[in-house]
């Protein structure tokens, strides 16, 4: 796999957890959420929401105040420029 963007290949195809981020990913793509509505609409521990999240944000895929509580995340510019890559990503994963 040669895709563009190794940033967003390492985090959804590199690791074990590449299909809970693409969960989380699409979630917030339909409307922004916060972490305690995510691990609710997904049926994930808050926990793992948190980790996924924080790792996304790192990338600067979501956008949001990871410190407030409460606090909305949406996608990034960044995200919505690299949506044809990602889409592919998220094919290509659920062909394996």
């Amino acid at each position: 796999i040669n895709y563009k963007n190794r940033e967003m290949t390492q985090l959804l195809i590199g690791r074990k957890g590449g299909r809970t981020t693409i969960k989380i990913i699409d979630q917030l793509l339909s409307q922004p959420n916060n972490m305690n509505q995510l691990s609710k609409i997904l049926k994930l521990d808050y926990k793992t929401v948190r980790y996924h999240m924080n790792l996304i944000l790192k990338l600067n895929l979501v956008e949001g105040d990871e410190d407030q509580y409460g606090s909305l995340f949406f996608p990034s510019q960044k995200l919505i420029n690299n949506l044809n890559e990602y889409e592919q990503i998220k094919e290509y994963l659920n062909n394996l």
